[in-house]
């Protein structure tokens, strides 16, 4: 039979009040509570581990029994005792011991604590260490790790948060939209604010887990995926769009018409723009995120294009300036 460091499990000094043992014993059933950790068999077992700790330690009668069996057992290692060879029976359980116990059989512990919300599964499995020592002693005026365990938990508790995605168009980051959203079954509906960037996180109060014991239900959490446009790319708060102009407009001047998300605007192509010029235009870009009437930029970029619909007199006086312009090399 292995000795149980029952203090060290609980990561409490052997000279700490019932206070800081009381502490120690919520803060690590919050941790390893199976309701917590589901499927974690290492939680699990750790969680029986504090409780019987606990159960030992929290009673003053049980603590000065274990505390006398730890003095000897420590004293036993330090004249080089090892394995299996400590006498035990100076410490078994008497029927007898103490005044504020009585002992229970397996039975009976299962069929009390069984019938409370599988707490007889959470609470069992005491080693056989604790059931040498101390028997199935469950009744105590002092403290118990059920009347623990709901104090422990018995606070409302926030229901989890939960993360998605959610793809929108540049259209409407841009002028803002709502969006339905299918989740758990039931519709959302989800506010697109203006100017949203490409990873940021959409908070929908109270549309997370529910929440346990009159706790509030968490939230859902949105990350927005904007997706590519055919006509802009987007830097931050600017956009850039390619403008295409023909030959003549590009050697003498003119006007181009740009498409912006506000509508379409006319642009002033002033004579011998070179092909990859950008133009600025100031305030056409995206909103500000969270900044009322503000914008970036949009920045236009030529692209020269030959007319389609050159016509034979065209081509032969292209054709003489070009000559001209060779003769002059």
């Amino acid at each position: 039979m292995d000795f149980k460091d029952y203090y060290g499990i609980l990561g409490v000094s052997p000279d700490a009040d019932i206070k800081d043992i009381k502490k120690a014993y919520q803060k690590l059933t919050k941790k390893y509570h199976p309701d917590l950790n589901p499927g974690d068999k290492e939680a699990e077992e750790k969680f029986k581990e504090i409780n019987e700790a606990y159960h030992a330690i929290s009673d003053p009668v049980k603590r000065k029994k274990y505390d006398d069996l730890r003095a000897s057992y420590l004293q036993w290692q330090k004249r080089g005792g090892r394995g299996d060879n400590f006498d035990w029976s100076a410490w078994q359980h008497d029927p007898g011991f103490g005044t504020y116990t009585r002992t229970m059989t397996p039975e009976e512990f299962e069929s009390i604590f069984g019938g409370v919300s599988g707490l007889g599964e959470k609470f069992g499995g005491f080693s056989d260490f604790f059931a040498t020592i101390f028997g199935m002693d469950f009744d105590s005026p002092y403290t118990s790790p059920v009347e623990d365990y709901y104090e422990a938990f018995r606070q409302p508790k926030a229901g989890r948060d939960i993360e998605g995605e959610i793809s929108v168009t540049l259209e409407e980051v841009y002028h803002g939209a709502k969006k339905l959203i299918s989740v758990g079954g039931k519709k959302i509906e989800a506010t697109i604010p203006k100017g949203i960037q490409d990873g940021n996180k959409i908070r929908l109060a109270g549309q997370g887990g529910k929440g346990s014991r009159g706790g509030p239900n968490g939230d859902l959490l949105l990350t927005v995926k904007i997706l590519p446009h055919d006509k802009y790319k987007r830097e931050g708060n600017d956009l850039y769009v390619d403008v295409m102009i023909d030959f003549y407009t590009a050697v003498l001047g003119g006007e181009a018409r740009v498409n912006t998300l506000a509508g379409d605007i006319i642009l002033k192509i002033p004579p011998r723009t070179q092909a990859g010029k950008s133009f600025r235009l100031k305030g056409k870009g995206m909103p500000v995120l969270n900044q009322a009437g503000v914008f970036g930029d949009l920045y236009a970029k030529i692209s020269i294009i030959l007319p389609a619909d050159l016509t034979e007199k065209e081509i032969s006086v292209l054709e003489e300036l070009f000559n001209w312009k060779q003769k002059k090399k």
